[in-house]
């Protein structure tokens, strides 16, 4: 098996040889789909993945995803080292040189969505993405985070270094906060778009909790935080956006391009609630099932973030309301999770 012939592999990685890699990684993976199954090929052929993606030239990396060696041959968009194959493989080209070569819908899809968080600007020549999402950042997008922390950095052995997922990061701009009662007497809206949003927003971080209420910021976390007393506050949504795309990532098996998706996919819902009675333009790209980037634009514009601090905070965590005063509606998503 691969994982036996650690040193062999690396010799041929250092002497270039990357078409008998490829050949022994599409060999090994086969052979473990045949005695093991799908889950656990994927895990024994990932370390060599990682080898071929991060440092193969682009033409032969993109085989990876390619079916042409049979059945089980090829990596999936869930194959993944410290982080999916194909985001490893996003890091190391532009869009220009991988456009041509990659096949896979998905996986090309989640490729390019990462290359426009990386700061590629792919709206001119790219062909358009099937839910409407931009193929390149809106200034809110990259207002908040230094390009070089939008994706994990992968090393060129194997591993990654990442930011921590903190929100709230620290005390600073936070302060003193008494929660509201909770005030089950304005109940939680309902509907398909609160539905939708809820989904979208959970998908992000499966490890957290979400909910929606009527009303304020404060009253939403007073749903999930642990006390009435804490300390919060607001903030920018650029500074709280680049916790909600990296929350996907903490899972290894998906990238911050999954997170992305997933965020405009809630903020095409929550814009479309009005009132809570449903979409502002029901002839809009967005009632449609896609995603209007003015409506979400106008949404991020208005709305209010809320944050606060939980007294066991896990390594990772994410504590936020969404508030939008426009629909009077808040959107709180929280839970924390160790390593």
């Amino acid at each position: 098996m691969i994982i036996h012939q650690h040193g062999h592999l690396r010799a041929l990685a250092e002497d270039g040889r990357w078409p008998e890699l490829l050949a022994a990684y599409r060999q090994g993976r086969a052979a473990a789909v045949a005695e093991a199954g799908e889950e656990a090929a994927a895990v024994l052929t990932a370390p060599l993945g990682h080898l071929i993606a991060y440092a193969a030239p682009p033409e032969l990396a993109v085989r990876l995803f390619d079916q042409d060696g049979g059945a089980g041959t090829a990596a999936g968009e869930a194959d993944h080292d410290a982080g999916p194959l194909w985001e490893v493989l996003a890091t190391r080209h532009s869009w220009l040189r991988l456009a041509p070569l990659l096949g896979p819908a998905r996986v090309r899809r989640l490729v390019a969505h990462t290359r426009a968080l990386l700061g590629e600007d792919l709206s001119y020549g790219a062909e358009p993405d099937p839910e409407g999402v931009p193929l390149r950042l809106e200034p809110w997008e990259a207002a908040g985070w230094d390009e070089a922390a939008r994706v994990r950095e992968y090393l060129p052995g194997g591993g990654a270094r990442s930011a921590l997922l903190t929100l709230p990061a620290s005390r600073e701009g936070l302060g003193e906060v008494e929660l509201p009662p909770v005030a089950w007497s304005a109940g939680r809206p309902d509907g398909p778009r609160v539905a939708r949003a809820l989904e979208g927003l959970g998908a992000l971080a499966p490890w957290t909790e979400t909910a929606c209420v009527r009303g304020q910021a404060p009253a939403a976390a007073a749903l999930l935080a642990r006390d009435r007393r804490v300390v919060g506050g607001y903030l920018p949504f650029a500074l709280v956006y680049p916790a909600l795309v990296r929350s996907a990532a903490v899972e290894r098996a998906q990238g911050c391009a999954h997170g992305r998706l997933g965020l405009w996919r809630a903020l095409a819902a929550m814009a479309g609630v009005d009132g809570l009675d449903g979409p502002k333009n029901p002839e809009s790209p967005e009632g449609a099932g896609g995603v209007d980037r003015g409506e979400v634009n106008a949404l991020v514009d208005r709305m209010r973030c809320f944050t606060w601090q939980e007294p066991s905070a896990g390594l990772h965590h994410l504590h936020v309301v969404l508030e939008d005063p426009a629909g009077g509606v808040s959107w709180v998503v929280s839970g924390s999770q160790e390593l």
